[in-house]
């Protein structure tokens, strides 16, 4: 076979290699080798490298919200690199960020206006956390303890670590991590013992911070709560002059249903940590929003009472632009219908699927549709199931990436309603399967 372009000369000499360089996140190298090559995005699908396409059923990594290579998304960045690629963000602006930090602004709720630039999830949780411990050192307070929900994940850096789930993911760590106040995860919509145990831990005043994920713990099976629950619990905080963060990273950007999962309450936090959708899942970028009260305790005289953090990245102009247009997707009302029909079909499907024997649960909020299997051993991510359920899926043409023996659903929001049936009858099949 001859190569007469570049772009084929490349393709024989680096792409065809077996095996490559890659070293693959949350991947067993020795055991995983059922690695695909995609070459091609487009709308829900990805194409890999023999024309073969799947339906992106969980939006890679929850992140794709519009759908893949959006023309609009592609164009507001080639625009902006034709303008401004990017430019150092210590003691410098550009106009994509001052438009973005002011619309961010202005669709969260009031008092969370000041508007702090990352790279990613995890490092707009690491923001947080020297914000709110920041916070109380610059005003003399002595509060250090923090209290997260039990099988918590908000990244992998080692503060976002810390507050996490012990034993799971990162248990050569943790001896490093900070100790933090773990209240137990309600076993339903009833259930209130993590309200007793908040009342006890907050009652001794030394409380620097609740960090949730709202509504929607992701990477733990995406276990879910009620808002009554949440804003119990956020009442009390508040009570106690506690600072609450909420990690919106997963459920922010009408995965459950509105815009933000704090738009389901009534009681808002100090500090709200977003990424995954902000782009358009084109572009890394974070943000750390916060309250002026908080901001408010880093002006100072004392350059040291600054917040002294920064990434080389930070406030690039390119996933700024990506994130304003973003934006402008979720002002059409086309976004919001089709947001409607996922929770519709998504509520459809499980009225169904919870009757049969070979489920357990059935978890739905928003466009996350979440189907736990039945299986003998204690759930888990780690159990067999999901490799199982991770290769019968990719023979059908979809990717899906169980959470242990939890099948869960996060589509784009451009799915159609066919792609959704063929999505739901494969689960059905695979049901079958195990069940045979």
């Amino acid at each position: 076979r001859s190569f007469k372009t570049k772009e084929q000369f490349i393709f024989k000499k680096y792409l065809m290699k077996k095996p490559d360089n890659i070293w693959h996140p949350f991947t067993q190298m020795k055991t995983d080798t059922n690695t695909l090559l995609i070459t091609k995005t487009k709308g829900v699908s990805l194409f890999d490298d023999l024309g073969k396409e799947y339906i992106d059923a969980n939006s890679s990594w929850w992140v794709n919200v519009h759908g893949h290579s959006h023309p609009y998304i592609g164009k507001a960045i080639n625009d902006q690199f034709n303008t401004l690629d990017h430019v150092i963000f210590a003691g410098v602006k550009h106009p994509k960020a001052i438009e973005l930090s002011r619309r961010i602004s202005d669709i969260l709720p009031e008092k969370l206006e000041k508007v702090f630039f990352s790279d990613d999830g995890s490092t707009s949780v690491e923001v947080a956390l020297k914000m709110v411990i920041q916070f109380h050192h610059n005003n003399n307070v002595d509060k250090k303890r923090i209290v997260a929900l039990s099988g918590a994940y908000h990244g992998d850096t080692f503060g976002a670590m810390s507050l996490g789930e012990r034993g799971y993911f990162n248990e050569p760590f943790e001896p490093y991590f900070f100790d933090i106040e773990c209240l137990d995860f309600p076993k339903n919509e009833t259930d209130n013992h993590f309200i007793e145990q908040a009342k006890e831990i907050f009652a001794k005043g030394d409380v620097c911070a609740l960090i949730v994920e709202p509504l929607v713990q992701g990477s733990s099976g995406m276990r879910m709560y009620s808002v009554e629950q949440l804003e119990s619990l956020m009442k009390l905080a508040k009570k106690h002059e506690i600072l609450i963060i909420f990690d919106e990273v997963m459920t922010g950007w009408g995965r459950t249903g509105k815009l933000f999962a704090l738009d389901h309450l009534n009681i808002h936090p100090d500090i709200v940590c977003l990424s995954k959708g902000l782009t358009g899942g084109t572009l890394p970028l974070g943000l750390t929003v916060a309250s002026e009260k908080i901001y408010n305790a880093f002006l100072s005289d004392d350059k040291k009472k600054a917040l002294l953090h920064g990434h080389s990245f930070t406030g690039n102009a390119l996933a700024c632009a990506a994130a304003c247009a973003s934006l402008d997707l979720f002002e059409e009302k086309q976004t919001w219908d089709n947001v409607k029909n996922i929770v519709y079909k998504h509520h459809l499907f499980k009225e169904e699927v919870q009757k049969d024997e070979m489920v357990s649960k059935v978890r739905q909020t928003g466009t996350i549709l979440a189907i736990e299997i039945k299986i003998e051993q204690e759930s888990g991510y780690f159990v067999g199931i999901r490799d199982l359920a991770y290769d019968f899926f990719i023979e059908n043409g979809i990717l899906l990436r169980p959470l242990g023996n939890v099948i869960f659903i996060n589509p784009p929001y451009c799915i159609s309603s066919d792609q959704l049936d063929y999505i739901y009858s494969k689960i059905q099949l695979f049901l079958d399967k195990i069940r045979n």
